[in-house]
């Protein structure tokens, strides 16, 4: 399935967490901290981070592709990670703009500034390569499940149909299916629009 521009992907409104504070003598050990934070995949949530803001956050990406299974929810936890880490990159390069150097410092100083700031667009542009793709193959994986869903709901519909005009009563558990009442009513209520509109257009014609 090909993926439309980068800006047709909707994201989840995310939660910005508060941006690091560097302060005189700490500022060549940021940019080190900065390189470090970049290029150690196992960490996720930082020391200056508030973990509660990125469960929320993840929790914005749940709730907008409600993910079912174990690989759909491994997907938008993915996408979720990704998501966090190019924030954190906008946050490092904010912080890194505001250093301060003395006059003697001053050009290595902007070295490092310059590099560290490449350096970022690399990873942010490697991210964003990585959250399309996981989109991308997220709606592929839900496209499908929804599609079967569809058509055991079409066939429990059909056995139902069967069942009702002999008179008889059918447990859809029986034969494994495993759809709520809801989402059978609604299928239903579905199917009898969908007829009723045939019949309209057939009269009409």
């Amino acid at each position: 399935m090909k993926m439309s521009a980068t800006s047709d992907i909707k994201r989840p409104d995310v939660l910005h967490y508060p941006d690091p504070k560097p302060e005189g003598p700490l500022q060549p050990a940021l940019l080190g901290a900065m390189r470090c934070t970049l290029d150690t995949e196992q960490v996720l949530v930082m020391l200056h981070e508030d973990r509660e803001l990125y469960h929320i956050h993840l929790k914005t990406f749940r709730d907008q592709y409600q993910p079912q299974g174990a690989t759909e929810d491994h997907l938008v936890q993915s996408l979720a990670d990704v998501s966090w880490r190019l924030n954190r990159i906008v946050a490092l390069e904010t912080s890194l703009l505001t250093l301060n150097y003395s006059f003697r410092d001053l050009p290595a100083g902007l070295l490092n500034q310059s590099k560290a700031l490449a350096n970022f667009s690399l990873h942010s542009q490697r991210l964003s390569r990585q959250f399309e793709r996981t989109v991308a193959q997220l709606r592929e994986l839900q496209k499908a499940r929804r599609s079967q869903e569809q058509q055991e709901l079409d066939n429990l519909l059909d056995i139902m149909e069967v069942h009702e005009e002999k008179g008889q009563t059918y447990k859809p558990s029986t034969d494994g299916f495993v759809f709520s009442e809801a989402q059978i009513q609604s299928a239903i209520r579905a199917r009898r629009r969908d007829r009723l509109l045939d019949e309209t257009h057939r009269a009409a014609a």
